[in-house]
């Protein structure tokens, strides 16, 4: 399958050939329809990827902090060897996803469970197909098309910080920063019965604000925001502001708090400058927020992984809610997205979508990229393992006994430590295995890999492979041992090893049966 990633290095695009992801626990596999390029967000990675690197530092002044502080105790080369191996490693872009149920991991039974052919949407990267978890879907009304459910996420953000600032009807609001975002956060208010204020220095933008029944202060042609404010709240300070741009300035901020009435409501959505005026504050305590992304539950592992939803009666809006309530106004017509969409690409031509966005060379809101075979239910056609042809390394010094090697796990530890002391050896690196193919697609291109999977029982009934690295996490070494052994292979695992005393006696069962009469094996198990 097809999959945009970024070199974090140069900020280059690329469209990959990745294998499906790795199905995991309370999750769904989703064939893409549509997804939406975030702009803001995701042009905000490629200029950090194309900018040098005294430009990467100044944009991130607390990871320059951590640098220092690793050069101060593990040295100069060490922490550059950590710096670069961490650019070194592409990431998927892309957050909102349009799609139908391939695959589902969901546990027999569960009472809220989407059947196969469903379509949602969800935070998925931008590929043919995601892995995402249930948490992180919601089902698509009849009478929302792909296209408008692709802004589903987004509306999400716009959503919570919606509801952090309590809005009441009759209430006055400024949205400053009309991105996707902002125009969202537009209609939302305003479908809560407040009258808006929107603040841009781009006209169209204002446009746009205007017909969603916004009144708007165009910056571009020196209209003064805060006199606009005061104007339309009738000289008493707007109730609330909130700040959905993307800036280094905290300008921002003080306009809002300079706009607001006493105990006065800013909501930060968006990305600004955090220099705070105390006075600003002290004076109308004045409250301020920043919102968390799509609302409680983001960054939970417990919830977004895991699969444990919160009561609704204790978290009446959480981020699966939230994207809930979007296609709900989507559905009556109250949220329209459909002025916001301005480019179409293929997947095929993504690096052109992504070039529009670098060098803003024409107006863009909604960047749409669309997927070959949507109309398909099933994944026939699609691959866990495929072969790496352009290998940028190539396995010099190998011979037909050089031993086969398996890996799996695709992390930091094993592309700086173990896969360059395995490419001197001279040994035949064949297959290597990541959850999600992104990671062993970079490694296995680097280190001349032949193979590159997201199937990991492939890697032990591989009847030329004969020993299997495991790098994975701890928790999942035992398994990963346990099943090496009963398919007769000598395994490698980094420490520390992770094992209940059901698990080891597992492990020495299959070392007795398998390797007994071996006079070359030996097995090793340290406990501290």
């Amino acid at each position: 399958m097809k999959q945009i990633l970024q070199d974090l290095k140069n900020g280059n695009t690329l469209i990959e050939d990745v294998p499906i992801p790795q199905m995991r626990p309370e999750s769904y596999l989703i064939r893409t329809h549509r997804t939406l390029i975030s702009a803001g967000t995701e042009r905000m990675l490629l200029e950090f990827g194309r900018a040098g690197w005294l430009d990467k530092a100044r944009q991130q002044p607390d990871k320059v902090k951590q640098v220092m502080e690793k050069i101060r105790t593990d040295g100069l080369l060490s922490t550059m060897d950590a710096v670069m191996a961490k650019l070194d490693q592409a990431i998927p872009l892309g957050y909102c996803n349009v799609g139908r149920i391939a695959e589902s991991a969901i546990k027999p039974g569960v009472s809220d469970s989407l059947p196969i052919g469903t379509r949602v949407a969800s935070n998925g990267h931008h590929a043919e197909f995601v892995v995402v978890p249930k948490n992180l879907c919601v089902r698509i009304p009849d009478n929302v098309s792909d296209d408008e459910a692709c802004f589903t996420v987004i509306g999400a953000i716009a959503m919570q910080g919606v509801r952090l600032a309590e809005p009441s009807i009759g209430e006055c609001f400024v949205v400053t920063g009309l991105g996707l975002v902002g125009l969202l956060t537009v209609q939302i208010l305003i479908a809560n019965g407040c009258r808006v204020l929107g603040i841009d220095y781009d006209s169209t933008k204002c446009a746009l604000a205007r017909r969603f029944g916004a009144q708007t202060v165009d910056i571009s042609k020196g209209e003064d925001p805060i006199t606009a404010a005061m104007s339309f709240s009738r000289g008493d300070g707007v109730d609330g502001v909130l700040i959905t741009a993307a800036t280094r300035s905290s300008e921002p901020v003080h306009q809002a708090a300079v706009m607001c009435r006493k105990r006065g409501r800013i909501v930060l959505v968006g990305v600004t400058g955090l220099n705070l005026r105390r006075d600003d504050f002290f004076k109308k305590e004045l409250t301020f927020q920043v919102s968390c992304s799509y609302g409680p539950g983001r960054y939970d592992p417990f919830y977004e992984e895991k699969g444990n939803d919160y009561p609704l009666a204790y978290v009446r809006w959480t981020e699966n809610r939230n994207m809930q309530a979007v296609l709900d106004l989507m559905a009556a017509g109250k949220i329209d997205v459909r002025p916001l969409i301005t480019h179409r690409f293929p997947i095929e031509k993504a690096n052109v979508a992504y070039e529009l966005i670098a060098e803003n060379r024409e107006p863009y809101i909604g960047i749409l990229l669309e997927y070959p075979g949507r109309e398909k239910n099933d994944f026939v056609d699609q691959k866990r393992t495929i072969d790496l042809k352009s290998n940028e390394t190539s396995q010099t010094g190998t011979t037909s006994r050089s031993p086969v090697v398996g890996f799996i796990g695709a992390g930091s530890f094993a592309g700086k430590i173990l896969l360059p002391a395995l490419k001197q050896t001279g040994c035949r690196l064949k297959t290597i295995v990541s959850s999600t193919g992104v990671s062993s697609t970079g490694l296995g291109k680097k280190f001349g890999f032949e193979k590159n999977s997201t199937d990991t029982h492939g890697i032990f009934t591989d009847a030329e492979i004969d020993i299997i690295f495991v790098t994975t996490r701890h928790d999942t070494h035992a398994d990963f041992i346990i099943r090496a052994l009963n398919a007769g292979k000598n395994v490698f695992t980094e420490k520390p090893l992770c094992l209940t005393i059901e698990e080891l006696a597992a492990i020495e069962k299959a070392y007795n049966e398998d390797y007994l009469l071996r006079d070359d094996f030996e097995m090793f198990i340290f406990f501290e």
